[in-house]
């Protein structure tokens, strides 16, 4: 596994960590906390919060992705490697998958889950924010419920963008702003069964209290689409997953 610095420069402004206001370097260890805690149980909690739904998101996201036999795929914030799976399977042995995380824990997790499938693919640890690969090197990148994790997501949206080659396409698969009827419920579901699922399951509910606050701070699906538009893409499109609970992004490098 390839490690590269886990950490970018930062002039330390005030941020946001769910609800609460932090200073940059707190985010970041604070994030990195939250997924070194929940590592572990990550793949269960998934299935268990959506009902094995992002396993159906994951798989539109993968449809949406045209990648084919010899593609090159970047997974960024790839945590255990759902996708990074699916895109090893079609690109085939004569394309590359590289799986990266911020959280080694996560990654790990990832690189031997893929292992134990029979795929060997490079594995880096790096921030979003600074890619270490060259200009036009993938024809995908995707990043799967990692973006709302990220300080400077213009930042992590350019560097995505600079790494795709002329013609490839940046998959953003994350949970969104929920159709507005549904949204009483979906906030009950989320703030009040989320983290007692999460102490259960993990003995961890303030990680689980975290994600849930850090989907109402995301960008909503308007808002996302203008982000990957300053940051060069084209073509940007979105569509709505189970009314708006989770929306898959797609842009385009010419």
């Amino acid at each position: 596994m390839h490690e590269q610095p886990a950490s970018v420069p930062v002039d330390d402004s005030p941020t946001h960590f769910g609800f609460q206001t932090v200073r940059e370097h707190e985010k970041e260890r604070k994030v990195a906390d939250v997924f070194d805690s929940v590592a572990s149980r990550y793949d269960l909690m998934n299935d268990l919060m959506s009902g094995g739904m992002h396993r159906l998101w994951k798989a539109f996201a993968v449809a949406q992705s045209g990648v084919r036999e010899g593609a090159r795929v970047l997974d960024i914030a790839g945590g255990t490697g759902d996708l990074a799976l699916a895109f090893a399977r079609k690109a085939g042995k004569s394309g590359q998958v590289v799986l990266t995380d911020l959280n080694n824990a996560m990654l790990t997790r990832g690189r031997d889950r893929l292992l134990d499938k029979g795929y060997s693919v490079p594995a880096t640890q790096c921030n979003a924010e600074t890619i270490p690969f060259p200009d036009n090197t993938f024809d995908c990148v995707s990043v799967a419920f990692g973006l709302r994790n990220m300080t400077h997501k213009d930042k992590a949206l350019a560097e995505m963008r600079r790494v795709l080659k002329p013609g490839g396409r940046l998959l953003v698969l994350e949970f969104s702003h929920v159709w507005k009827p549904l949204a009483p419920l979906y906030d009950f579901y989320s703030f009040k069964v989320i983290p007692r699922i999460g102490k259960l399951v993990t003995q961890d509910a303030e990680s689980y209290q975290y994600l849930v606050e850090s989907i109402r701070m995301h960008p909503d699906q308007e808002t996302l689409k203008t982000l990957m538009e300053d940051a060069g893409l084209e073509k940007v499109e979105y569509f709505n997953l189970c009314l708006g609970v989770v929306a898959l992004h797609r842009g385009f490098k010419f």
